[in-house]
């Protein structure tokens, strides 16, 4: 999770799979600590898409962003970030 402001990244979770709820269990963890986010933006994975990250934002009330698919330059840094943090 990388804040779009400041470029921090504010959380970073690294595993063989990631479901939408340990993708929303990360978020609520995040907000604990940081406060709510006025938008989060992001692809069109499935663990963004999932029912739990549609119920968790809509519970939480926070406004979802999903960039158009194939369009990764509309979330330019994240991606850029990602392919640095990535191993050869």
């Amino acid at each position: 999770m990388i804040d779009d402001c400041t470029r921090e990244c504010l959380c970073l979770v690294a595993d063989t799979s990631l479901s939408g709820a340990r993708v929303a269990r990360e978020l609520s963890a995040l907000i604990r600590v940081y406060g709510k986010p006025g938008c989060i933006v992001s692809d069109n994975g499935t663990e963004f898409t999932s029912r739990a990250i549609l119920k968790w934002a809509d519970e939480d009330e926070v406004p979802w962003h999903y960039i158009a698919p194939g369009k990764p330059m509309q979330n330019g840094f994240v991606e850029s970030f990602n392919g640095r943090l990535r191993p050869s």
